[in-house]
């Protein structure tokens, strides 16, 4: 049930490296701000979400039109003390659970989500981590185990040669037990180098004190990947138009050439519809069945009817 669950999404980042005069959080996959697909991918397995805000929050808050509870982080000082942050938010979800996840990690999917949250109930957890194994794990916390079970976190600079051989990485998403969480938040510490309250060290405390702690390995290897710079966006938006043009032809869509094509995360299409090259699509544009969209054309929020043709031209708010 959802109705015990809630959600907390960390947006207070600056995003520096990123050089954009938006939150790091609003920047664009597909067309879409990053924070709007882990919302979406969220909603579903929790009743009510609080986003975290820092940097430009003002600006992030405006973005949510006042349909989600929001958190300040005015100082960021780590993952643990944001989610400090919400501590009073989480608390009305006492006896349940929360999930949180990093507003500019886009890839996490509903069906992780919830297949995690089946694992952390099954399993009694205090804390579950979700992870998922990589090609290139260099820079990513391994998640060590013994026996099959996880017994720790270990980051990059604190990794042997051994350690750093795991390729099986935490995502910076868990879900937690609120009553557990919020007993041991006090008791996070700053004492090291980046003086920063590391959410890790929770999923340790917890470990600690004899409460289960466990990692949920994901299918999705693409959860982990995150955006801190233009390039990192790009690839992400490649990753991303990939997945979405593989799930539409599985769907029984029609793309004889996808140079140029890019389709939103929130279009719908139907079955026998042909897209033709230098298509964009994008928001919640709804294409009917037998369709043919393209060369050279682009709709944002429209419908088009079944059997329709559009081409050479820009299209919005419409009906075709």
């Amino acid at each position: 049930m959802k109705t015990k669950n809630c959600a907390v999404i960390l947006a207070a980042g600056h995003g520096k490296r990123m050089k954009s005069d938006r939150p790091k959080v609003l920047c664009e996959v597909l067309f879409k701000p990053m924070i709007d697909w882990v919302i979406d991918a969220a909603k579903p397995a929790v009743s009510d979400v609080c986003v975290v805000v820092g940097f430009k929050g003002e600006v992030v808050k405006e973005h949510l039109k006042g349909v989600f509870a929001t958190a300040e982080q005015a100082e960021q000082l780590g993952t643990g003390h944001a989610v400090t942050q919400a501590r009073d938010f989480i608390r009305k979800y006492s006896g349940g659970n929360v999930l949180v996840l990093c507003g500019d990690a886009p890839l996490i999917d509903t069906d992780t989500i919830q297949s995690a949250l089946d694992f952390h109930i099954k399993n009694q957890n205090a804390a579950t981590v979700i992870s998922a194994r990589i090609e290139e794990p260099k820079g990513y916390g391994r998640i060590v185990r013994e026996k099959g079970r996880m017994v720790k976190i270990v980051e990059e600079k604190d990794a042997d040669e051994v350690t750093r051989e795991i390729n099986e990485v935490n995502s910076g998403a868990y879900w937690f037990s609120c009553d557990a969480l919020l007993e041991i938040l006090p008791r996070l510490s700053n004492n090291n180098a980046q003086k920063e309250y590391y959410l890790t060290d929770a999923v340790q405390l917890m470990r600690e004190s004899g409460l289960n702690v466990e990692a949920y390995t994901a299918e999705n290897q693409y959860i982990v990947l995150g955006a801190n710079d233009r390039a990192q966006l790009h690839q992400l938006n490649n990753i991303a138009r990939q997945i979405v043009l593989e799930r539409l032809m599985g769907e029984g869509v029609e793309i004889i050439c996808s140079d140029g094509v890019i389709i939103g995360p929130d279009v719908k299409i139907g079955v026998n519809t042909r897209i033709l090259p230098c298509s964009i699509v994008t928001g919640n544009t709804y294409i009917g069945s037998g369709c043919v969209v393209g060369p050279c054309v682009k709709l944002h929020n429209c419908i088009v009817t079944d059997n329709s043709t559009v081409s050479f031209g820009e299209y919005a708010n419409g009906t075709y």
